[in-house]
């Protein structure tokens, strides 16, 4: 291995044991914990399942998945997680459980996208040290780390890797470049409708603040992102239709009304929710994870220090490294503004005014998540301050001191582990059943909740990874009109109109959970035994009990 690769093979191995040290215990028992008391873990869990499930099967159906039946393209509900799904897809075919697959998803997609922030940061500055800081800030933060039901939240990768391929095609260095920026725009594209609308907006204002730099070579500089937006688009086209025609099928657009209760709080960018800050300071502040974007006290301080670096007058030339990194400064500096006012959604004009002449604004719901620029523009400012610090410091040995004892500070600030978690048992073996059942199935579970608890079918829907069966019931970024008008009856089973409904919708068979009934479990179980036109297939763990509907 030669030298090069071996200290890339370093980084990767630091990344990775960063990741498992922040989302402590997770690594010492990935098949047997879980944050399954989240109904949204339970779906990504799902979806990842699904994908690699289907993805070798038929893949032009890869959309019509098994939730929310006869709905169809219920995997545009919410996000692709293709990209993850398909990382992850090797350990589900060697029969890894999906709460298996997505907790190793979790630390993958952490030391990746710490990995590509220290690849961004290290192809500007050449200091290994700090790349380590910038990878760090960008991956171990209070807002990723309070995220971790969301999967598609950790696998940030593209944003760092778009961002050098798009400085690359700016100062005209590298090859092809427009390919790989179209490589990282699709990438953030299979993984989440938000990413791509991030590295979107991203790149625009690095073209803003640097239009003085590219406008010289404006043909080449047009035509390198003209063909990355080409071939993205190709790339993309697969993935887009299916959203569409969802969007324009179940009308399914974010009105600002609900994106104001997704939007963070200026407050939000003070609440840290590393186990130190809310210790000492920070407990009062940190209310909800989605308005939490507290970079870390070191970050600040090097980010301060990277600006003010650039902001000292030097002769300006084109090709003097000094001038090339004050653009780099500016330019993350305009990043790290805009997610910021985004973040913020309806309480400034902005996101009113881009949500009207944007489309893909109109399919975000949380604002907040414009927040990961502003993490992402202060990493790698504190990236840039660190390499200034450590090239300014007398003594080699003194500077290898300093700044590996700020870039452990960086992870210190973040650390919050050891993390909670609950014991997954696996799914019940009841649906089993299901599976080697040779005829036609269509589930529905009981209770069969209303619209606004939609999210406690999180359960039945991560339980469908063992048959794969249509399931009336469904939890998803989105709910269709039919689930509500189906649940507004089969609600009240065991009742003759939920029974009755439930026949019209072509239900086939009944999983009832006696425990989610509370007191009134074992009336519901003697009236479904009572009816002769259920016949009882099996029992399961805590008295689930599956019945055929005749």
């Amino acid at each position: 291995m030669t030298k090069d690769r071996s200290t890339w093979a370093g980084a990767a191995v630091v990344c990775l044991l960063l990741a498992v040290v922040h989302t402590w215990p997770l690594a010492t028992a990935p098949g047997m914990l879980s944050r399954n008391d989240n109904g949204d873990t339970q779906l990504n869990e799902w979806i990842l399942a699904w994908v690699a499930h289907q993805l070798p099967r038929v893949p032009a159906h890869l959309f019509q998945a098994n939730i929310f039946y006869p709905a169809h393209d219920t995997l545009a509900f919410s996000e692709p997680l293709i990209v993850p799904a398909l990382l992850g897809a090797p350990l589900a075919w060697l029969g890894g459980s999906p709460v298996l697959v997505f907790n190793l998803m979790v630390i993958a997609g952490l030391a990746l996208s710490a990995l590509a922030g220290y690849a961004l940061l290290y192809a500007w500055t050449g200091d290994r040290a700090a790349a380590l800081v910038a990878g760090s800030a960008f991956a171990f933060n209070t807002h990723t780390l309070t995220r971790i039901p969301h999967v598609q939240g950790l696998h940030l990768y593209g944003l760092p890797l778009a961002l050098l391929a798009t400085d690359r095609i700016i100062t005209g260095s590298g090859r092809r470049q427009w390919l790989w920026l179209a490589l990282w725009m699709t990438v953030m594209a299979y993984t989440s409708g938000y990413l791509i609308v991030f590295g979107t907006l991203m790149i625009a204002v690095a073209l803003v603040v640097r239009v003085r730099e590219w406008a010289p070579r404006l043909r080449a500089t047009l035509g390198a992102f003209a063909a990355a937006t080409f071939c993205a688009g190709l790339a993309i086209l697969p993935l887009a239709i299916p959203y569409q025609r969802v969007a324009r099928e179940q009308h399914m657009v974010r009105p600002l009304e609900l994106v104001a209760e997704y939007s963070a709080t200026p407050m939000g960018y003070l609440a840290a929710s590393g186990t130190l800050h809310m210790a000492t300071w920070s407990a009062p502040l940190f209310k909800d994870p989605v308005d939490s974007f507290f970079p870390g006290i070191v970050v600040i301080v090097l980010a301060v220090v990277a600006v003010a670096a650039a902001a000292r007058r030097r002769p300006e030339t084109p090709d003097r490294p000094p001038a090339l990194m004050r653009r780099r400064v500016l330019m993350l500096v305009g990043i790290a503004a805009v997610g910021f006012v985004l973040s913020l959604g309806t309480r400034t004009p902005v996101y009113g005014w881009l949500y009207a002449v944007f489309p893909p604004m109109r399919g975000l719901r949380a604002a907040a998540r414009f927040g990961n620029l502003f993490l992402l523009g202060m990493a790698l400012l504190a990236g840039l301050g660190m390499a200034g610090l450590s090239g300014r410091t007398a003594g080699r040995r003194l500077a290898a001191a300093g700044v590996l004892a700020l870039a452990a500070l960086v992870n210190v600030e973040a650390l919050r582990a050891p993390l909670a978690f609950h014991p997954f048992e696996g799914i019940p073996r009841i649906y089993k059943f299901l599976a080697a059942y040779e005829g036609p199935v269509v589930l529905a579970e009981v209770p069969f909740y209303p619209r606004q608890a939609v999210f406690q079918n999180g359960e039945y829907v991560l339980n469908s990874t063992a048959h794969w069966r249509p399931l009336m019931n469904g939890y998803s970024g989105y709910t269709p009109e039919s689930y509500g008008r189906f649940a507004d009856t089969f609600w009240y089973f065991p009742e003759e109109r939920a029974i009755q409904a439930m026949r019209r919708a072509g239900v086939t068979h009944v999983m009832v959970h006696p425990r989610r009934f509370g007191r009134d479990a074992d009336d519901v179980v003697r009236q479904v035994d009572a009816r002769s036109e259920f016949e009882l297939i099996a029992i399961g763990r805590g008295g689930m009990r599956l019945y055929r509907l005749h």
